[in-house]
């Protein structure tokens, strides 16, 4: 339908252009038409697109193609490397062999290979007995072969070399002893011990799970997690609603409180009380306890007549007048501004921008798990080149907006073992429900993204890297990063695939000021939500002066200071480093003589947007 208004809108221009013989005709018409034609041509292609991604789940067929054809063919042409994998296949046969004669003789035989860190699939008891440990050291073994295969192919790209790998690695764990029946002896267990009543169970959940995605419900479990009950539960005021965001303020805790108030900038892409979890998780209710005035952003949840929404409006819509309000509501204070993920990317490009226009509102900025640089973005880059662009862009367009499934499909690719099989192993085979947590309830309720914003956010950050290049465009100026000047505090979490910590690090690079930097444990969201008394928490953190000279991510990991538990107490000593000394009595809600009238209690109304 699209495609036949443009034509027709054409064919009317053309109509009231007047005679060819017109020399304003001559010299407007055809680059009009031209100009008509071209959209008609890309609104085929992009329908096209949006076809062909419902087929594939919204994978580029011809981006993997590209990669295959660029691995098989260097492959084919690298005599070399085939030389070096029969040689690890003799090798890996050789120490399966001499596992398996010692492990005839001795329990207790060491074994050939080691699983990865973080791969859990063969930890329990019955792994350990044979013939289990022989087929999961068969399967290591395998998946180390291929690893081999795919990494370090001469001539090959490295973009192409990191999808091969990705995807052979997917397929072999379709494959893991861990997902059959009847080599997986946790399984084989049960089933002896329930008389098989366990597939009988396993088939029910199944059902049950498909039954509640037709109806798009949320899974099992996380009607226990209520929000604004159970999870988002702080006390609070909404004070400010535009479009685009409701600004929440929460309730003082103590008698008085810092003189600067805290602002979160939560990314969109996730709702807001990931930092407003169950009581003894909550960041914002542990900040608000230590004499903290917060406001946090709970962004709305877009839908297709929210399409031409871009990334300057998440800006000016979001963080500049959630500013405004806040700067209302507690005068004459600088803030402490805080972003999480993309809100703390966003933040940093506004940061950015106020330094370039004197604009000194900020009293310190402080980043989550969140890039400026995208040069090096981790796994998460494997979903992202030009191809595959063009098919979201294409999704996108067709649709108004990024459907929240198609990006968690994308995140729980990234960490299959972990979200995928291991879940249905428990839950189908073993029949046995996962227990459900409140970071896993908050997982399944996620957010759109609008088509222009995001089409923008990827292009112009993850593609073209504008942001760390000097290159990003706002009101018709760049922003620098090296424009800030107010201290930074920055976490990046060790097991992260959505900001890779190296990645993080990369803001010492590109600012000059005063930055402390944190390396916490456990991964993007765990390692964020890392409450005091959470059991194996540590972190290890530095500063690094404005005076200081830059060091790798590397050497800086191994000078930094090294400390167990939750690296929450430090940040909140570093604020109130950062803070004016005297505390003043808590702020009232809102600013009515001001236009920001308390609206509605907390949690708001956009959170329960679905």
């Amino acid at each position: 339908m699209k495609t036949c208004d443009t034509l027709g809108l054409a064919a009317d221009r053309a109509t009231e252009a007047g005679p060819v013989n017109s020399i304003a005709a001559q010299s407007v018409l055809p680059y009009e038409v031209e100009v008509s034609g071209g959209e008609a041509f890309r609104a085929i292609d992009r329908m096209r697109g949006a076809l062909s991604a419902m087929a594939t789940g919204g994978l580029s067929p011809a981006a993997l193609t590209l990669a295959f054809f660029d691995w098989s063919i260097h492959l084919a042409s690298a005599p070399g490397k085939h030389m070096e994998l029969a040689e690890k296949a003799g090798e890996n046969w050789g120490l399966l062999l001499t596992y398996m004669a010692a492990a005839g003789t001795r329990r207790d035989a060491p074994p050939c290979i080691e699983a990865l860190p973080g791969d859990n699939r063969f930890l329990a008891e019955g792994w350990q007995k044979q013939p289990y440990t022989v087929w999961a050291q068969a399967f290591l073994l395998c998946q180390q072969w291929w690893h081999s295969a795919t990494r370090n192919v001469p001539g090959m790209t490295p973009h192409h070399e990191d999808v091969v790998s990705f995807t052979t690695r997917q397929l072999l764990d379709m494959f893991s002893p861990s997902n059959i029946p009847f080599a997986n002896p946790e399984v084989i267990h049960k089933a002896m011990e329930t008389g098989g009543a366990n597939f009988t169970q396993g088939f029910r959940n199944w059902l049950e799970d498909v039954g509640r995605m037709a109806m798009k419900q949320p899974p099992v479990g996380t009607e226990a997690f209520r929000v604004g009950r159970d999870v988002a539960a702080t006390p609070g005021k909404v004070v400010y609603r535009n479009h685009l965001i409701e600004l929440i303020q929460y309730a003082p805790a103590t008698q008085d409180v810092l003189a600067e108030p805290i602002l979160i900038v939560p990314a969109w892409i996730m709702k807001y009380y990931i930092l407003d979890l169950s009581p003894h998780n909550s960041l914002i209710r542990y900040l608000v306890a230590r004499g903290h005035t917060v406001f946090c952003i709970s962004w709305r949840n877009p839908t297709a007549k929210d399409r031409d929404l871009t990334l300057d409006d998440y800006r000016r819509l979001g963080i500049l007048a959630a500013l405004d309000a806040v700067s209302a509501i507690v005068p004459e204070r600088k803030v402490h501004a805080t972003g999480y993920c993309l809100g703390g990317t966003l933040l940093a490009i506004a940061a950015a921008a106020m330094a370039r226009t004197e604009d000194q509102r900020l009293a310190s900025v402080t980043l989550f798990a969140a890039q400026t640089d995208f040069s090096e973005p981790g796994e998460l880059a494997l979903f992202i080149d030009h191809s595959q662009l063009h098919f979201l862009d294409s999704i996108m367009w067709h649709s108004g907006c990024l459907a929240a499934d198609q990006m968690a499909g994308a995140f729980q690719l990234l960490r299959t073992n972990d979200l995928v099989w291991s879940r249905l192993v428990h839950d189908y085979l073993i029949g046995k429900r996962t227990p459900m947590t409140d970071l896993m309830a908050w997982n399944a309720d996620p957010t759109h993204m609008p088509y222009r914003m995001h089409a923008e956010y990827l292009q112009r950050l993850y593609l073209d890297n504008e942001l760390a290049a000097g290159r990003f465009i706002v009101d018709g100026r760049p922003a620098h990063p090296q424009n800030i000047r107010v201290p930074m505090f920055v976490v990046g979490t060790e097991r992260d695939h959505v900001a890779p910590w190296h990645s993080v690090y990369k803001i010492h690079y590109l600012t000059d000021t005063d930055v402390t930097f944190v390396l916490t444990s456990g991964g993007h969201n765990a390692g964020i939500v890392s409450e005091p008394d959470h059991p194996r928490r540590g972190f290890r953190i530095a500063l690094t002066r404005e005076i200081d000279s830059s060091v790798s991510a590397d050497e800086w990991a191994a000078t930094a200071t090294s400390k167990d538990g939750s690296w929450w107490p430090d940040w909140v000593e570093w604020l109130a480093g950062h803070s004016a000394p005297e505390r003043v009595a808590p702020p009232v809600f809102g600013a009515p003589q001001k236009g920001y009238p308390p609206i509605d209690d907390a949690p708001g109304t956009y959170v329960h947007q679905r």
